[in-house]
């Protein structure tokens, strides 16, 4: 039996003075009221009225039945109530991870921003690289870079842009500039975490795949890209990665139109019918700083 359900029809009972205005108020039949209060005298094993021909009178038990059972449907309203305001207006923690490089180029620089519009709203980041499962590493939201296959996970595009060549100007004017794909061969070429072949689109041709070489390999996103604007050698990643670095002139950008697609941005989060409202708050925020600045 639901006993907030009877819980409710007893104390409308109580409020009415009989079954019939009861079920008028509750909009069902006088009879399934008092089937409703019968099971639940059986199942407290206790009589909640004592019945006369013109109007019902509780019992000493039901009295303090009827009082405790308003104060428990009057909390139980309270916290309605209150997690409808709560998820209405975004507060509470969220434990987050992110790639390192978007989380120090894209989302740290944010951040003042962020805490400014939900001063209620406190994160916890973790930056990573690795894989890492969202549901058993106990992550409400992540950012990825790459295609997703978990089905478990609900996912939203945040951004996608090509795969740049990049280059610092001191490293050019002493090496020159590679007008083909072919000509990295006789340049140095920092390899990330990724690999040594690289991917290009050549106007009208086919994709192709070079296989470079250079004196360093570097795992991190953030070395890599630090590396290529200190003039060490020239490297290739995401656009998103080394936009500022070609918006201010320390890098720029070499075989542009042989530039292949690169991998998408997605930010993922445990599939939910109603989104938190601090969830809500923080997905549309990552999505509103990609893709401002994802115009090239």
């Amino acid at each position: 039996m639901d006993k907030f359900t009877a819980m409710k029809v007893f104390v409308r009972v109580v409020e009415r003075g009989s079954f019939s205005a009861a079920s008028a108020r509750l909009g069902q039949s006088p009879s399934a009221v008092t089937k409703t209060i019968a099971r639940l005298e059986d199942e407290l094993g206790i009589q909640l009225f004592t019945r006369t021909t013109r109007r019902l009178h509780t019992t000493d038990y039901g009295q303090e039945f009827y009082e405790r059972c308003v104060q428990i449907l009057a909390d139980l309203e309270e916290a309605e109530a209150s997690l409808t305001r709560g998820n209405a207006t975004p507060r509470g923690n969220i434990r987050a991870v992110v790639p390192l490089s978007f989380g120090r180029v894209t989302l740290a620089p944010e951040l003042p921003q962020f805490f400014e519009r939900y001063p209620d709203v406190s994160l916890d980041l973790h930056f990573s690289d690795a894989a890492v499962d969202l549901i058993a590493d106990g992550f409400e939201v992540a950012v990825r870079t790459g295609n997703i296959a978990d089905s478990r996970l609900t996912t939203r595009l945040l951004t996608r842009g090509p795969q740049v060549t990049v280059a610092a100007p001191a490293y050019l004017q002493r090496h020159g500039i590679p007008q083909t794909p072919q000509d990295l061969l006789s340049h140095n070429c920092l390899i990330s975490r990724f690999g040594p072949e690289w991917s290009f689109r050549p106007p009208g041709g086919q994709p192709m795949i070079v296989r470079v070489r250079g004196n360093a390999t570097i795992n991190s996103g953030d070395a890599l890209r630090e590396a290529t604007v200190a003039g060490t050698g020239i490297a290739q990643g995401t656009w998103w990665l080394y936009r500022k670095d070609l918006e201010r002139g320390d890098v720029e950008e070499v075989l542009q139109d042989c530039a292949a697609e690169g991998s998408p941005v997605s930010v993922l989060y445990p599939p939910q019918r109603h989104l938190p409202a601090k969830l809500r708050a923080f997905i549309d925020f990552l999505v509103q700083i990609t893709r401002s600045g994802a115009s090239r």
